[in-house]
């Protein structure tokens, strides 16, 4: 995310932050004499953390609290000194060559780089840009693929299937245009992390961090490790209390257009995004690349939700196998594999129906039926008898 937003930055940001929020203005003035600034700008933290009690061996001179460096062993830690053994650990973590904004990296500093009395590195200006930058990107990103999914993929006899809701398109658009922003904000902390240099994302491809062939070879790896953890927390998410609590509004969409992709629960859009964002504090995973994937994650997302079969592949779930998820529920949970569903055995192999493109109306009607009858009796146990949905053929 730095690399975006160091673009952003340089190319507009500085800017605003310089006219809005210049250093020695009106606001940096009012923030400065305020008793509050004045306490924490006394508050020497390096001296406060050495009061918390911690065991003998300090091993540094420095008196500087990122240079301490603290001897602990498996006896040693005990309820007293564990403050300053997390806080130890957290420090050792941290990669300071990777922390944004203390210097220019990609591009030069510009005109503006110090402007403002809030730099690049500040974690209020950090949160405030990702939120409308992320958002920004994640409407555009929404919109314009989902967009051209319906024109050129969506299979439009959707609309005549007697589980298509009144309005749906529209209901699912407000849906997600409202649930983007919250998820976006859920997700800051992982990438002010990142910013932070707490995760394990690098930039240059050399032998020390294994070259190209590391590269290449952590696309199936994050696939494989997001697959998995998604797959679990989409079961949990089927879990009856929590399913009418947070995923119910998802399955709102019996048969999907492309704009049911993102029509989350917001905390359930985040909750199954969460895999993504862990990958890089666990792995080591080039920046450029993270982004990549991140785009296509959502390309996905899409595409799973377009109605249109093309394959009945018996690895990969895509938009058929999906299907089968919101027709019947308590299948295929998977994203990107039915890898992690054979295992589970939550598995529905998708009706060869589905990829029967020249179905005269009669038989299609006969399949859409036939789907009903399976879908009401699962949903009636998921969701008992009432069904506040309301259908086109009501």
């Amino acid at each position: 995310m730095d690399i975006v937003l160091e673009y952003c930055d340089y190319y507009l940001l500085d800017k605003v932050y310089a006219y809005a929020l210049p250093k020695g203005g009106y606001v940096d003035t009012l923030i400065h004499q305020s008793p509050l600034f004045n306490t924490i700008a006394q508050f020497d933290l390096g001296k406060a953390i050495k009061t918390v009690p911690i065991i003998d061996h300090i091993t540094s001179t420095n008196n500087t609290l990122v240079s301490n460096a603290i001897n602990f062993n498996a006896t040693s830690i005990n309820s007293a000194n564990l403050p300053s053994y997390l806080l130890n650990k957290v420090i050792n973590y941290q990669n300071k060559a990777d922390i944004y904004g203390l210097k220019p990296n990609l591009l030069p500093a510009g005109d503006f780089f110090s402007s403002s009395f809030l730099p690049r590195s500040s974690l209020f200006r950090e949160s405030l840009s990702l939120l409308v930058i992320t958002t920004l990107f994640g409407w555009l990103l929404y919109f314009s693929v989902a967009y051209l999914s319906y024109v050129y993929v969506f299979d439009h006899k959707i609309f005549n299937h007697p589980r298509y809701l009144k309005n749906q398109m529209s209901m699912e658009i407000y849906r997600a245009t409202t649930a983007i922003p919250v998820m976006v904000a859920l997700t800051n902390p992982f990438f002010l992390l990142e910013l932070n240099g707490y995760s394990r994302l690098y930039m240059d491809v050399n032998d020390c961090n294994g070259g190209w062939k590391a590269v290449l070879f952590q696309i199936p790896k994050f696939i494989l490790f997001t697959d998995c953890l998604i797959y679990l927390i989409h079961r949990w998410l089927h879990w009856p209390g929590v399913y009418k609590r947070l995923h119910k509004p998802h399955h709102k969409w019996i048969v999907c257009t492309p704009f049911a992709s993102h029509a989350f629960h917001p905390v359930d859009g985040w909750a199954q995004s969460l895999p993504y964002h862990i990958y890089p504090f666990l792995f080591p995973l080039h920046k450029v690349l993270y982004l990549g994937l991140f785009t296509f994650v959502n390309f996905w997302t899409v595409m799973i939700h377009d109605g249109n079969y093309m394959s009945n592949d018996p690895v990969v779930n895509g938009t058929a196998c999906h299907t089968v998820h919101h027709l019947y529920f308590n299948y295929n949970y998977g994203q990107f594999t039915t890898l992690w569903d054979r295992i589970g055995r939550s598995y529905r192999r998708p009706d060869d129906s589905f990829f029967v493109k020249e179905n005269k109306a009669e038989d299609t009607k006969r399949m859409w039926r036939k789907q009903v009858d399976q879908m009401e009796e699962i949903r009636n146990e998921l969701e008992g008898k009432v069904d506040d949905r309301v259908y086109i053929d009501q």
